[in-house]
């Protein structure tokens, strides 16, 4: 609006809020001649107004110090009119109270239009530059999200619509926000509202997976609600919408869990975890301090990780003694002074080295630490009667053709001939990939993508299991609770999932494409698969012993085997202790009578 038409503008706004001012006080109280004071009112007032550029103001910034003026112009335009009255008049049916109403009617009118211009202004403009959001969930979970949003006054957030599969909902508003279909109507209602965000407001929903996975193909920035456990234990809130993550397109059900065999196994009890400051070790140890241990005896070779984990778990002050203890698995006299102190009941053994390509290179490293080291544990764990030890072992056990999963294998081989021997209850815990833990691809993934380089992977045919690392160390957890002694515990881990299916989701979580983040073939690694296993065919069983917990049928190794495997390993070169392991991990297949150990 130009200077003119602004001036023009006010000048007439301002023009009808004193005749409407003059008629109330007249109405109120009447004074003399009505017309007469409105004219000479509205003379007064264009005049002052002009003098303190009243009309030149830009009332989309509407400040004190511009009331401050309309309050000036009001007050000399009323007390000049009043003068003139009482100059042409005299005292004669001079109503004091008349020129009262009419400055008050006057300030209330001209000053409220002004305010309430800016506020309108204030009003459109934030809608304007808002994030207009499209909820999807009209249940209870988004009704209260959309609820916190709008008390939140400094939030940006602005729901336009709800999309909604019960059509019970449809062409309802709730909260002032309309319900505008099905999940089918989308990427019409997208385009409609000009949607910019949408929030999956569905955080128990079997639905969820396939749902966030068609939000997110719209190309449209898609955020999820904080899970239910988060909302109910008030670490979050409805509102503290959170990026969705490639965990939340596995589609996986929340682990059920025995709790009261777990604090069986570990209240009042003195728990040691190798390892624990890895990603799998310290969710362990967090895990644990839901069961109300004595103490935590957190043990691993890295000062910095220990530290870290100590720090954390102290800060949760859950009455846990919490010891960090700097030890190397493969230091069999520190290790035995360690646990020959404190004497832990229950033992998981999560220390080991896992980049298979990296211990390709370095295969007497893997052996010294995943064999050798687990050996010590198991042997300390014997001499001091602990009451069970949990190995975590790995699905690259299964028919491996790489030192780091053969090194596993014959892990899980120590810990069967162990259990022969001893009242101590020894088992292994097989499972897949944990994502988000060392050596997996979407840490790696994701700092590509963060640098705007391609995402390499191997093989687009490359399948594999995943679980998230709070899954995998509940049901460690769960199944040391189960554990009789000599077990090989495998974990329900579902489908496998393509890894370029991976690397597509997670460059469109990141709101780019493929065009910007292309996806290139490397070929497999020395070691690798292209399909992981859990069970090899003959190691199958149907039966569960627990949701998502199978007892695989694992034939133990002669204990004589793997002494002579141990005797002379260390003395051959990188390249025939890579041959030896590997074939002696491949040797222990069930066959004639199978049985479960």
């Amino acid at each position: 609006m130009g200077m003119l038409r602004r001036f023009s503008f006010w000048s007439i706004i301002d023009t009808g809020m004193i005749w409407l001012a003059v008629a109330f006080a007249f109405y109120m109280v009447a004074a003399g001649n009505m017309v007469v004071m409105a004219v000479a009112l509205t003379i007064a007032y264009h005049i002052f107004a002009l003098g303190f550029q009243l009309q030149d103001r830009t009332w989309s910034h509407t400040s004190v110090q511009d009331l401050v003026a309309v309050v000036k112009v009001i007050s000399l335009a009323v007390a000049v009119s009043m003068s003139m009255v009482v100059a042409i008049n005299g005292f004669a049916n001079f109503e004091i109270r008349f020129f009262i109403i009419t400055f008050i009617a006057q300030l209330l009118l001209i000053g409220g239009t002004r305010l309430a211009v800016r506020l309108r202004l204030e009003h459109s403009q934030h809608r304007a530059q808002s994030l207009r959001t499209l909820i999807i969930g009209a249940g209870e979970a988004g009704t209260q999200l959309v609820q916190q949003l709008q008390k939140d006054t400094k939030s940006d957030v602005l729901p336009v619509g709800f999309i909604d599969d019960d059509k019970r909902k449809w062409r309802t508003r709730l909260l002032d926000v309309p319900v505008l279909g099905g999940i089918e109507r989308l990427e019409e209602v997208i385009a409609k509202k000009q949607v910019k965000q949408i929030i999956v407001a569905m955080p128990s929903s079997s639905e969820l997976q396939m749902i966030t996975k068609q939000a997110i193909g719209t190309g449209i920035a898609v955020k999820t609600m904080p899970k239910m456990a988060d909302i109910l234990s008030g670490k979050l809130s409805v509102s503290q919408v959170q990026e969705v993550d490639v965990e939340d397109l596995l589609g996986r059900e929340p682990v059920q869990l025995d709790l009261a065999k777990i604090a069986t196994n570990l209240m009042g009890k003195t728990v040691l975890v190798t390892g624990a400051g890895g990603s799998i070790g310290s969710e362990i140890c967090r895990q644990i301090m839901n069961f109300a241990p004595e103490k935590i005896l957190l043990l691993g070779h890295g000062e910095h990780s220990i530290y870290q984990i100590h720090r954390e778990l102290k800060q949760l002050d859950k009455g846990v003694e919490l010891l960090p203890l700097i030890v190397d698995i493969q230091d069999m006299k520190r290790l035995r002074d360690v646990m020959q102190a404190y004497e832990p009941d229950v033992i998981y053994h999560a220390a080991a080295h896992k980049h298979v390509p990296l211990m390709e290179l370095n295969p007497l490293e893997a052996v010294k630490n995943n064999v050798y080291g687990t050996r010590n544990v198991a042997q300390v764990a014997h001499e001091i009667g602990a009451e069970s030890m949990v190995m975590v072992s790995s699905d690259k056990a299964v028919n491996p053709p790489n030192v780091m999963g053969s090194t596993k294998r014959i892990a899980e081989m120590i810990i069967q001939s162990f259990h022969e021997k001893s009242n101590t209850k020894f088992v292994a815990v097989r499972f897949g990939n944990v994502l988000g833990s060392s050596g997996s691809v979407v840490p790696l993934f994701k700092e590509q993508i963060k640098k705007g380089q391609p995402i390499t992977i191997t093989d687009k045919r490359m399948t594999r299991y995943f679980m998230t690392i709070p899954e995998a160390a509940k049901l460690v957890l769960q199944a040391g609770s189960l554990a009789r002694g000599g077990e090989i515990f495998v974990l329900d881990m579902g489908e496998p999932v393509k890894i370029v299916d991976l690397a597509k989701n997670l460059i469109r979580l990141s709101g780019l494409t493929e065009d910007e983040i292309p996806i290139i073939e490397m070929g497999i690694r020395p070691g690798e698969k292209l399909y992981e296993e859990l069970l090899t065919t003959d190691e199958l069983v149907a039966e569960q012993i627990f949701p998502k917990i199978f007892v695989g049928k694992v034939m133990p190794v002669e204990e004589q085997v793997l002494l002579d495997y141990l005797q002379t390993i260390l003395q051959l070169s990188d390249q025939e202790a890579a041959k030896k392991t590997i074939e002696l991990a491949n040797a222990n297949h069930v066959q004639g009578d199978e049985k479960i150990v």
